[in-house]
Formats: C-alpha cells, structure tokens, sequence
C-alpha cells in the first residue's frame, strides 16, 4: 500500500476554484504535497524543475489544454510513466478517445466526490493509505 502523504501530485486547470477543491480533497485523504497551476505551459515549466508522482488536468484551458498537456508528458522520457488523471465537465467522446489514445491514466468527472477521487488514484496506483 502506497503511502499518499509520499505522493506529490499537480494539479492543472484555470479556475482557482476547482484547484482549491481539489487540493482540501486531496487533503482530506492524506496528500500533503501538492502543487496547483492554471494550464498546460505552467505545469511542463513546474515539471522542469519539479518530479511528481500524479498529475489531475483539466480538459479545456487556455494556452495549453489538457490532451497537449498529456501529449507533452508522455512525449518526454522523464515524465513519461506519471500517472495523469483528466477532469471531465462535458468532455466529447472525440475528446475521451484521444485521451485514451494518448495514454491517460483515468478520468474524474466533476462535480467530484472525495470517494470517487481517491478510487480514480488508486485505479491507477494501487490501495492508498492516508487520512
């Protein structure tokens, strides 16, 4: 069992609010290191200098969406295998299917759940212990 305490997760999308939605939640189960940005440009600068274990993104942002997002993360051997989870609001099924194609790990639809966040990591990581 993975530990979340000694997880560092980023977290992408352009409304501050959702951002801090998903830190208190990521919280509430046990993650402590957690890193926010508002788009795709800021976070492949964040993960220049920053390792992560996860990255939740958002779909629709601007300069950088989501899909650029997981191609870029995918396309560089350091940050190839790191999990990435797409937040969906209405996200098409084109959109879905590229996603996959890309190599997203999972998704979460908002409106979210601390419940339904926690099974989408540990989907992808295995049983969490934490908080």
């Amino acid at each position: 069992m993975i530990s979340a305490s000694s997880m560092s997760v980023l977290l992408v999308d352009d409304q501050t609010s959702i951002r801090s939605i998903l830190r208190n939640t990521l919280a509430q189960i046990g993650f402590v290191q957690i890193a926010g940005v508002r788009n795709g440009v800021e976070a492949l600068e964040h993960l220049k200098s920053n390792s992560v274990h996860l990255i939740i993104s958002d779909f629709n942002m601007p300069d950088m969406d989501g899909l650029e997002l997981l191609k870029a993360v995918r396309s560089n051997a350091r940050t190839a295998k790191t999990g990435f989870i797409m937040l969906t609001g209405q996200a098409s099924k084109e959109l879905v299917q590229q996603a996959i194609a890309e190599g997203v790990n999972n998704f979460l639809a908002k409106p979210f759940t601390a419940s339904s966040l926690k099974s989408r990591i540990e989907a992808v990581f295995g049983p969490i212990s934490g908080a």
